[in-house]
């Protein structure tokens, strides 16, 4: 059975929304990464439009790192009728055939070296705030 898409529209902003949440976007962050015109309203009011110009979907795409493509052509409910036609009765997902692509070690010891570095730089901002009061005091 083929799935036809004539009769039915894509929603383009839907689909930046649906991608955003999944990557764990906020609004404020995308509009942040939009640039200055841009605001957390004016977001979710793009995200209600069906059709956007494609200068801003290449935008959206280079921030969400995603092709364009994905966010003009995801027709959610194919992707449900693909995932549905793929997995039968008691069908299962199983742990070992799962990839992980990130090292939890790796995660941590990148945590481990920004916890250092904001150390750092509070330890070094400290010490300025001491010479500035030590100047207060030797004026008065």
């Amino acid at each position: 059975m083929t799935h036809t898409n004539s009769n039915q529209k894509i929603h383009q902003g839907r689909n930046i929304k649906r991608f955003r949440e999944m990557l764990g976007i906020k609004q404020e962050v995308l509009a942040f990464e939009l640039g200055e015109d841009w605001n957390q309203k004016k977001i979710s009011l793009l995200e209600q439009k069906e059709a956007i110009e494609t200068s801003i979907l290449q935008q959206v795409s280079q921030i969400l790192k995603i092709p364009v493509e994905a966010i003009e052509n995801f027709d959610e409910e194919q992707a449900i009728n693909i995932i549905a036609s793929n997995f039968h009765g008691d069908a299962v997902a199983y742990a070992e055939n799962y990839k992980c692509t990130i090292n939890p070690i790796d995660k941590i010891i990148e945590l481990h070296d920004e916890k250092i570095a904001l150390y750092e730089r509070m330890l070094k901002e400290k010490d300025e705030m001491m010479l500035r009061l030590e100047k207060l005091i030797q004026n008065k």
